[in-house]
């Protein structure tokens, strides 16, 4: 089957940039979403490829995209990583100094980004907001969405002004994403992000890379590095070791 001018664009910019030849399972149906500028609300388990769902189409698109992302460790990483592959991203946040902040945005304006990375603490300025409104903003991605739902496990108040500064922008397409959510966190995200008639994908929470096991031992005779052989020995890099009282008088019961 032949592709279509704008399929050959994408699996190009799939390959150039990201290196793959084909999608992860339903990242193509996202990412198609995203491109047609639907408001998305996808969930995916950690690993599942969620930030190439817009950073691919923030490749295809005018303007730049505004990821709000709440960890700023893993927002300067994924910037490196954008970076090393040719793609102009920058972030935004604490930081930074707030004249730098503002060049930045001024960068934004200019075409100097494709990715801007923006901690959610930033839209307490009213004068940030103010001056984003002089970007081409394609759309709004928003990593970790759940962090909006006073349901979630991550609840951050700063999460509740990203529907007004988004509408103050001219309000762009808003696309969530988030790797676990209740169906009460699910209509939280809606809600306070004010997504219109979202395209939702849920792709399932099954980690294969993951595997949960249940030792009994004496908690005197624990120690790290018999884990640590446990864990070489049977091909694993990493591992969590977790003791659990009162196990035994549950399982007696």
């Amino acid at each position: 089957m032949s592709l279509s001018d704008g399929d050959q664009e994408m699996y190009a910019v799939l390959r150039r940039h990201f290196g793959h030849d084909a999608f992860r399972p339903a990242q193509e149906a996202i990412v198609r979403a995203v491109h047609a500028r639907k408001d998305v609300l996808a969930i995916m388990p950690t690993g599942g490829g969620k930030s190439l769902c817009y950073q691919l189409p923030a490749l295809l698109s005018d303007g730049c995209v505004v990821v709000v992302s709440p960890l700023i460790a893993l927002m300067k990483d994924q910037v490196d990583a954008l970076k090393e592959r040719g793609i102009a991203a920058t972030l935004i946040n604490s930081t930074l100094s707030q004249d730098e902040q503002y060049a930045r945005i001024r960068g934004m304006a200019t075409g100097e980004f494709k990715l801007v990375y923006i901690a959610p603490e930033r839209f307490r300025q009213r004068n940030f907001v103010e001056q984003l409104k002089r970007a081409p903003i394609a759309f709004f991605a928003i990593d970790e969405a759940h962090c909006v739902s006073q349901w979630g496990h991550d609840f951050r108040p700063d999460y509740l002004r990203l529907g007004q500064a988004i509408e103050k922008a001219g309000r762009p397409p808003v696309c969530a994403f988030t790797a676990t959510a209740t169906p009460d966190v699910r209509g939280d995200i809606e809600k306070f992000l004010g997504l219109q008639e979202p395209a939702v994908f849920v792709s399932g929470f099954a980690r294969p890379n993951l595997e949960f096991r249940v030792f009994e031992a004496d908690a005197g005779r624990i120690n790290l590095t018999g884990c640590r052989y446990c864990c070489a020995s049977m091909g694993r890099q990493s591992f969590i070791v977790r003791r659990v009282s009162g196990l035994r008088k549950w399982r007696k019961s």
